[in-house]
C-alpha cells in the first residue's frame, strides 16, 4: 500500500507541475492584456471582453476533441501539445496585430488550456483511488490557481521592470518547461472492462453539470477582464492584488476544503459554492474601495474553487470510465463557453451602464448556476475499481 501510494504522489505532482507552469503563462498576462489594450492598441472596454474572452472559442471545440484522444491514445501526448500550443501563443503577443493579432495568440492559448487541462484531469483521476477522486480532481485544480495565484504577480512585476515585451518572452518560455516536464513522465493508460460504443456528440453527463459551470464562469469572466479597469475607475486601484487574493482564495479553499464534494456529495457542494460565488460579486458591484472588491473577490474565489471540482465529481460519476476524458473535456468546455460569452457581454453590459452592472449581471447568472445545479439527481454509473495505470515503481 504504501509503495501504490507513493507511485501515485509522485506521479500526481509531475502532471501538476506539467500544468502549474503552462498557467504561470495564462496568468502572467491577465493585469497586463487590459492595459496593453486600453494603452498602446487605444482600443476600448469590448475590445478587452474580446481579447480575454476569445481563448474560449477554441478552447470549446478543443476540449472534447483532447478528451477522445486522449481515451485512445493516452493522456502524455495531449498534455505535452498542449504546452507546446501555450509557448506559441506568448510567442504571438510579440507579432504586431493590433486586437487582431491578440485574437489570434488568445486562440491559440485557448487550444493549449484546452489540451492541457483535459487530459491531466483524467490523467490524476486514473491513478487517484476511487473514494478519493471529488479530493484529487479538487487538488489537481490548483495547478490552474497556482499558476493564475502567482503569474499575476510575475506578470505585474515583469512589466513594471521591463515592459510589455519581457511579460510576451515570460509567457512564451516557461510553458515550454513544462512540456520538458511532461515528456518525463510514464504514460497512464487505463484499461476499461466496458466496450467503447459509437460516441454521441456531447456526452449526457456532461450537460446540466456543464451548463451550470457555463453560467458560474460568467462572473470569473467579469472578474478576470474588469476587476483592473473598475478599480482604476476611481476606486483607488490594485486591481492586480485584488485579482491574485481571488486567486489566493481558490488555492486556500481547495486546500482546506478538498473533501467537501466527497464528504457531503457534490450536488450540494454546488449549490453551497453558487451562493458564496452570488454574494461575493454583489459586493464587489457596489464596492467603493479595493478593500471591500478584495472581499467580494475572495467570497467568488472560495465559490468557484468548490464549483469546479464538484460538478466534475457529478460527471466522473455518471459518465462510463472508457469516456472519462471525452466527458470531463466537454464539462470543462461549457466553462469556455460561459467565459467565451460572458467576457464580451459584461464588456458591452460594463460600456453601455458601467463596471457595477457587469458584476451585477455576473451574480445573477451565478444564481442561474446554483438551480440548474439543485434540479437534477445524482446517478452514479462509472464503475467503482481503479483502473491499470503505468506509474512509477514503488
Amino acid at each position: 500500500m504504501g509503495g501504490t501510494d507513493r507511485s501515485f504522489k509522485v506521479a500526481f505532482a509531475g502532471v501538476f507541475a506539467s500544468c502549474c507552469l503552462g498557467f504561470l503563462a495564462v496568468g502572467a498576462v491577465l493585469p497586463v492584456l487590459p492595459r496593453y489594450v486600453h494603452g498602446p492598441l487605444g482600443s476600448g472596454d469590448v475590445a478587452v471582453g474580446v481579447v480575454i474572452g476569445a481563448f474560449a472559442l477554441a478552447a470549446i471545440v478543443t476540449r472534447p476533441l483532447a478528451g477522445r484522444f486522449a481515451d485512445a491514445r493516452g493522456r502524455r501526448a495531449v498534455v505535452v501539445a498542449g504546452t507546446v500550443s501555450l509557448a506559441i501563443a506568448g510567442a504571438l503577443y510579440f507579432v504586431p496585430g493590433d486586437v487582431p493579432g491578440l485574437v489570434v495568440a488568445r486562440l491559440f492559448l485557448g487550444i493549449g488550456e484546452g489540451l492541457v487541462f483535459t487530459a491531466g484531469t483524467a490523467w490524476v483521476v486514473d491513478i487517484a483511488p476511487v473514494e478519493r477522486r471529488g479530493q484529487v480532481i479538487g487538488l489537481f485544480g490548483l495547478a490552474i490557481w497556482t499558476g493564475l495565484a502567482l503569474g499575476p504577480a510575475i506578470g505585474e512585476g515583469i512589466y513594471s521592470l521591463a515592459g510589455y515585451d519581457a511579460v510576451w518572452a515570460f509567457t512564451a518560455l516557461v510553458p515550454l518547461a513544462g512540456t520538458v516536464v511532461a515528456l518525463r513522465l510514464p504514460e497512464s493508460r487505463a484499461v476499461f472492462s466496458e466496450p467503447v460504443e459509437r460516441r454521441s456528440l456531447v456526452p449526457r453527463a456532461a450537460l446540466r453539470p456543464g451548463t451550470a459551470l457555463a453560467l458560474a464562469a460568467v462572473g470569473n469572466a467579469a472578474i478576470s477582464a474588469f476587476i483592473v479597469l473598475f478599480l482604476d475607475d476611481g476606486r483607488g486601484g490594485h486591481g492586480a492584488l485584488v485579482f491574485i487574493l481571488f486567486a489566493v482564495a481558490v488555492v486556500g479553499s481547495r486546500l482546506l476544503g478538498s473533501r467537501l464534494p466527497d464528504v457531503i456529495g457534490p450536488r450540494r457542494s454546488a449549490v453551497l459554492a453558487a451562493g458564496s460565488e452570488t454574494l461575493g460579486v454583489s459586493i464587489i458591484a457596489v464596492s467603493h474601495s479595493w478593500p471591500l472588491a478584495a472581499v467580494g473577490a475572495m467570497l467568488f474565489g472560495a465559490g468557484w474553487s468548490m464549483m469546479f471540482p464538484s460538478l466534475a465529481l457529478l460527471v466522473v460519476n455518471e459518465a462510463g470510465e472508457a469516456r472519462r476524458a471525452e466527458a470531463l473535456g466537454t464539462y470543462t468546455a461549457f466553462f469556455d463557453l460561459g467565459f467565451g460569452l460572458g467576457a464580451p457581454l459584461v464588456g458591452v453590459i460594463a460600456s453601455l451602464a458601467g463596471y457595477p452592472a457587469a458584476f451585477w449581471a455576473s451574480a445573477a447568472f451565478a444564481v442561474a448556476g446554483g438551480l440548474v445545479t439543485a434540479a437534477g439527481s445524482d446517478r452514479v454509473r462509472a464503475k467503482v475499481r481503479l483502473p491499470v495505470a503505468d506509474v512509477p515503481p514503488g
